[in-house]
């Protein structure tokens, strides 16, 4: 048990302590510049997805914009005016069922 003990007479000296607090420096330096390079990119991929996005969308965006307000189109012809959506019920009397 004697090879485990802990030493306490020798602390680490200054040019030791210097060194470490380089080295910890430095890996925080490249850790920034490295997440800055991948911000970058991702910056960079997000914009030319959006461009490319934005550039095929472009006719429709003309369509919709050159599209009359209000009007629906059915069958290529274009209807005008105020729909009004319901149900009709059709009662038909006793006389009327048995002719069709």
């Amino acid at each position: 048990m004697k090879n485990l003990s802990y030493s306490t007479t020798n602390s680490p000296s200054f040019l030791r302590r210097v060194v470490k607090f380089a080295v910890a420096i430095a890996l925080i330096g490249l850790v920034l510049v490295f997440s800055m390079l991948i911000f970058v990119a991702v910056l960079t991929v997000g914009a030319m997805a959006w461009g490319y996005l934005w550039w095929k969308t472009r006719d429709l965006r003309k369509q919709m914009r050159n599209h009359p307000l209000g009007a629906e189109v059915i069958k290529g012809e274009v209807m005008e005016g105020e729909i009004i959506e319901g149900e009709v019920i059709r009662v038909v009397g006793s006389s009327n069922r048995g002719e069709r």
